[in-house]
C-alpha cells in the first residue's frame, strides 16, 4: 500500500509539472529585462539599442511563445558584438527574462595614417567607431601604421617582430597610465606620434608641447609620466602656464623646458 501510494502521489506530482510547463510554454515573452554595466561614463550600448539588435538577428519578438527563446543562441549573438566584455542571459516565470551585460571600457582612439579610425580597449582589443556614440578618451594621430583589421595589443606585445613595427602596445600603455590618472585625464586631450614613433603630447591648458619620446615599456611610460606630473605640480604653479612652448621628457630623469619667443 505504501508503494502504490509513493506511487500515485510521484505521477500525480509529475503530471502537474508537466501541465505547469506545457501552460508557462504558451506563455507569450515579454520585453526583457536589461542591466548593463560599464567602467566609467562612456557607454557604446543602451538598452534600447540591445533590444533592437535582438529584433534585427531575429532572436526575439515580443509577443512570441517562451519556447522560441533560446538562451544559448541569444548569450551567443550578444557576445559577437564588439561592445560586449561579458553577458547572461537568464529565464523567469510567466514571460520573463533578463540580460546582464557588461561593456568594455574604451581607453584611446586611434587615427592611423590613411585609414578608418577605431578604439581601444582596456583589454587592449580594438573596436570600431560608433555612428552614434562618441568616447571622450585619449586621441592618438599622426605616423601610426597599426589598422582596425590588425593585431591587438596582446599578440604584438609577444611577438617581437610585430613589435619593432607596430605602435598599438606603446599606445595601450600611454593611455593606460593615463585613464588611471585623475591630474593627466584632465592634462592632456591628444598624442601626436611622429615618423620615429615618438610621441608628442598636447596639453588642454597652456600652449606648450609635450615631447614624450618613446613608450616601449610600462616602467619607461611610469617614469616619465611621475617627471611630468612633479614638473606639473612643483614648477607650472610659479613659472606660468605660457612661460614654456615645450616640455621634453626624452632625457632620462630630466625635464628639460625651451622657453616660448
Amino acid at each position: 500500500m505504501k508503494f502504490l501510494l509513493w506511487c500515485f502521489l510521484f505521477t500525480g506530482v509529475a503530471m502537474i509539472l508537466f501541465f505547469e510547463h506545457k501552460k508557462e510554454s504558451l506563455v507569450a515573452l515579454n520585453n526583457p529585462e536589461i542591466e548593463i554595466a560599464v567602467l566609467g561614463k562612456d557607454t557604446f550600448l543602451t538598452q534600447q539599442e540591445v533590444l533592437n539588435r535582438l529584433k534585427t538577428h531575429q532572436i526575439f519578438e515580443k509577443g512570441k511563445e517562451v519556447l522560441s527563446l533560446d538562451i544559448f543562441k541569444t548569450e551567443a549573438a550578444l557576445d559577437t558584438m564588439p561592445e560586449v566584455r561579458s553577458v547572461e542571459v537568464y529565464k523567469g516565470l510567466k514571460g520573463s527574462w533578463s540580460i546582464d551585460l557588461e561593456l568594455v571600457k574604451p581607453l584611446a582612439r586611434v587615427f592611423p595614417e590613411g585609414h578608418q579610425s577605431f578604439y581601444l580597449d582596456t583589454d587592449g582589443n580594438k573596436m570600431r567607431r560608433s555612428s552614434i556614440h562618441t568616447a571622450r578618451v585619449l586621441i592618438f594621430s599622426g605616423a601610426i601604421p597599426d589598422r582596425m583589421d590588425g593585431e591587438n595589443v596582446n599578440l604584438i606585445i609577444n611577438n617581437d617582430s610585430l613589435k619593432s613595427i607596430k605602435l598599438l602596445d606603446d599606445i595601450y600603455r600611454i593611455s593606460n597610465y593615463v585613464c588611471k590618472d585623475p591630474l593627466l585625464q584632465s592634462l592632456i586631450g591628444q598624442v601626436y606620434c611622429d615618423k620615429n614613433h615618438e610621441f608628442i603630447m598636447i596639453p588642454v591648458v597652456g600652449k606648450q608641447k609635450i615631447v614624450f619620446g618613446k613608450a616601449s615599456s610600462v616602467k619607461e611610460v611610469e617614469e616619465k609620466f611621475q617627471r611630468l606630473k612633479v614638473f606639473y605640480q612643483e614648477a607650472m604653479p610659479f613659472e606660468g602656464w605660457n612661460k614654456y612652448s615645450e616640455i621634453s621628457l626624452k632625457y632620462e630623469g630630466q625635464v628639460v623646458c625651451r622657453k616660448a619667443s
